[in-house]
């Protein structure tokens, strides 16, 4: 399917790995120029579904900055971001340093209105104008133990895909996928060995962990042209959510 998405120039940060990969590979396979953008290009032997890589810290605004120039000396124009770049590891919030919840809003954050910002100058003076994709997390919509600096993080950056948007347009288009439980190449680290990994896809509607490539699909339709006239909105993709707990201990039954 022809999304018109083909020549265009498309910024993914952690765009070599995970979901960021399977970003990249749709984009890419849609006919975008995709540049990723992440701390090391992907590991030897593994695809490389991208056309550029650049190092960036995208906490950095200076080195943000360098890098949209960067893009748009190269390619002439840049028009779309992705802001898929963020997690955050395991940590009780009584436990965490006040230093540890800094750095994950930072990252999960601040780091994509820089971002923003930095492709927003660049986008208001194009003709085409542009469109940005902020990945989020469900994390953000319901309580997040064990990942609460996180979860308010991806709170803010729902928020702030609203803001933006009504601040930026009629020239920018800024919206949100708010992912679910992906399965990635890190999902042992989260759900364990398979039969971990099978137990959580038991609790989702669709029976299964997202691939990044699902991810990678709603991305691709909300910088198309098809998405024009959506902006400040937020695509949850999450196989229909979590399976209640009191389905399974009250009387009633899911209907069908």
């Amino acid at each position: 399917m022809d999304l018109g998405l083909s020549g265009h120039v498309v910024l993914v940060t952690g765009g070599v790995r995970g979901v960021g990969a399977g970003i990249s590979a749709v984009l890419t396979e849609l006919g975008a120029t995709v540049v990723a953008c992440a701390r090391r290009p992907a590991d030897e032997g593994s695809p490389a579904p991208y056309a550029e890589f650049v190092s960036c810290d995208i906490r950095d605004a200076e080195a943000v900055t360098a890098m949209i120039e960067q893009v748009v000396a190269q390619h002439g124009r840049l028009d779309g971001v992705v802001n898929n770049a963020g997690g955050a590891p395991f940590a009780l919030a009584a436990d965490a340093s006040p230093r540890f919840h800094s750095k994950i809003v930072e990252l999960n954050l601040l780091a994509p209105l820089i971002i923003a910002q930095a492709a927003n100058k660049v986008m208001q003076q194009q003709d085409s104008g542009g469109s940005i994709v902020n990945v989020s997390s469900m994390s953000g919509r319901r309580p997040s133990p064990g990942t609460a600096g996180y979860g308010a993080a991806k709170a803010g950056l729902d928020s702030l895909t609203g803001s933006l948007a009504v601040e930026w347009a009629p020239r920018v288009r800024i919206n949100s996928v708010v992912a679910g439980a992906v399965r990635t190449e890190l999902a042992d680290l989260f759900y364990g060995d398979d039969d971990g990994v099978a137990a959580v896809a038991r609790t989702i509607p669709m029976g299964r962990l997202a691939l990044p490539g699902d991810v990678g699909n709603a991305v691709a339709f909300l910088l198309s042209p098809l998405a024009s006239y959506m902006t400040g909105s937020t695509m949850e993709v999450h196989g229909g959510g979590e399976r209640l707990a009191f389905w399974d201990v009250g009387s009633n039954e899911i209907p069908s």
